[in-house]
């Protein structure tokens, strides 16, 4: 099991925890990239992402065999954008779906907890890469147009790193 730093950790859940839908990508055995939108659910503190999803979706079945996802969050609102690489399982597993569950839950899944295509997809963040804006829009767009005027790169847009865990 791979030991992850908690303060990397904090800081990429931190980003995303607010961030409901993640598109999440997968490629099947042709190597096709393909994206969804998920409901994030959680990100625990063993570094997963937790989903829900139906076992009938077809991009489930392509995770046995090409496990490697991209999970891409973005808040356009804060100017947040983090993508995420990670090994994606698909799991039944009964008492984490009944720890995640929440009613709302019930329109895809009418047989709650119990429903036979109810699975989770568990994420374990391999590697994360994100841009955080600090500054707010009306600074974002003053040292934009000073870049345009000046041919200068704007600078204190914000902040963008790397995290390997």
């Amino acid at each position: 099991m791979q030991a992850y730093s908690s303060e990397q950790l904090a800081s990429i859940a931190a980003r995303i925890k607010d961030v409901k839908f993640g598109m999440l990508t997968t490629s099947d055995d042709m190597r096709t990239l393909t994206s969804r939108p998920l409901t994030q659910q959680q990100v625990d503190s063993e570094g997963h992402i937790w989903f829900f999803v139906s076992d009938e979706a077809a991009y489930t079945r392509d995770l046995l065999n090409n496990p490697q996802v991209n999970v891409s969050f973005a808040d356009t609102g804060d100017s947040l954008y983090v993508s995420v690489c990670g090994h994606a399982q698909l799991l039944k597993d009964r008492a984490k779906a009944e720890e995640l569950w929440n009613p709302l839950l019930k329109a895809w899944f009418p047989g709650g907890v119990d429903d036979p295509k109810l699975s989770l997809i568990k994420v374990t963040i391999q590697s994360a890469e994100y841009w955080d804006s600090s500054a707010s829009k009306m600074m974002q767009f003053y040292e934009m147009a000073k870049a345009a005027i000046t041919g200068e790169q704007p600078k204190d847009l914000g902040e963008h790193g790397r995290v390997d865990l």
